[in-house]
């Protein structure tokens, strides 16, 4: 298949006097495999509805492999969608769903068998094509949904949370397979999703949105390791967040008043804000937890603080620890026969100064 580029240029949409995507500007690199993440009302599943024709914005200009197709209906796009739901017809075999697009663009009936054969055996379901779709499995549903897609060799796949209705062991399995896929196929791909894992476990690139606005594009490890704003820094992943002001920036240090803790000083990093309210952003694993913290370390600025509460997660522990006002998450590596810290201990957390970052509020 051809590898085709998608770009939103300052895209707006308003359903009356709400405006659901404000001034969405995305380039989406031919053969990506690209997610949108964002909480619940956020624009994602109405911008990947925008590309593949359902909705359309008043504003901006929407290209694909460079060919602006506003206004023109979901039928002459050529863009395969996968639904949430499947959206496969019950009363008719697998077989028969996968050429239904085949049958409605009047492919003669010897093509459509060998595209239907070849997209069959793309998602491994030949033994599977006389049964009906009540006869399948969830996740075999799903490859049926793929394959009746993949089948009209779209010019791009859209994917519209099409995971959530699986339990979690086979969200996993399918994830792995459908990245494989998309890797096989080569096709550019959009992939909705709420869920942080599934999109930082397959996309090369994804945007955060929230409240219609992409708040940051970048690549799951940038956004993780460089969050440009406090909503991103607290929706990738799990983020201590502590609201303080900017003391005084000499050099490379900044000294900061935290607020419910104290005056700390930590290097200053580019982009950091040198004066007025900020909040300082790490994460868990950043964190060490002690007993008796280490005179002299130089390397982590240790805090005194007391366990609340403390959660068993299997190959780490997680303590909710009281540091003045603030409660900071702490990530503890499980070790077996290393006792936990129990509700009410005093303890230092040492927080290792090179992973700490100071956003603007």
């Amino acid at each position: 298949m051809k590898k085709n580029s998608v770009q939103c240029r300052g895209i707006r949409l308003a359903y009356g006097n709400n405006e659901v995507l404000k001034n969405i500007n995305v380039d989406i690199q031919p053969g990506e495999f690209f997610a949108l993440l964002g909480p619940s009302g956020s624009g994602k599943s109405t911008l990947l509805r925008l590309i593949a024709g359902f909705n359309q914005h008043q504003h901006g200009e929407l290209l694909i492999d460079g060919r602006d197709v506003t206004g023109m209906p979901p039928w002459e796009r050529n863009v395969g969608m996968v639904f949430q739901s499947y959206a496969l017809w019950p009363h008719l075999t697998v077989w028969d769903n996968v050429a239904f697009g085949l049958v409605e663009r009047r492919v003669p009936k010897a093509e459509q068998a060998r595209k239907v054969e070849q997209a069959l055996a793309t998602v491994g379901l030949e033994r599977f094509a006389q049964r009906r779709p009540g006869q399948l499995s969830g996740g075999q549903q799903q490859r049926v949904a793929l394959a009746r897609t993949i089948v009209i060799e779209p010019q791009v796949l859209l994917l519209d949370e099409p995971l959530s209705n699986l339990d979690k062991s086979l969200r996993v399995q399918m994830r792995q397979e459908l990245l494989a896929l998309q890797r096989r196929l080569g096709i550019t791909t959009i992939f909705v999703t709420h869920d942080q894992e599934e999109a930082m476990t397959t996309a090369d690139r994804m945007a955060v949105l929230d409240k219609g606005v992409v708040q940051q594009v970048g690549s799951p490890r940038e956004l993780y390791d460089h969050p440009v704003n406090e909503f991103v820094a607290s929706f990738v992943g799990t983020m201590n967040l502590l609201p303080g002001t900017v003391q005084s920036h000499e050099g490379q240090q900044l000294t900061l008043d935290l607020d419910g803790v104290g005056l700390v000083q930590l290097p200053a990093t580019a982009g950091a804000p040198v004066r007025g309210r900020a909040v300082l952003s790490f994460r868990p694993h950043a964190l060490q937890i002690d007993g008796a913290p280490p005179a002299g370390d130089a390397r982590h600025l240790w805090m005194r603080g007391v366990v609340e509460a403390s959660e068993f997660l299997g190959e780490a522990t997680r303590y909710q620890v009281r540091v003045g006002t603030q409660s900071l998450s702490v990530d503890q590596p499980h070790h077996r026969g290393v006792d936990r810290f129990a509700a009410g201990s005093s303890v230092g957390i040492g927080l290792e100064r090179s992973q700490a970052r100071l956003l603007p509020i």
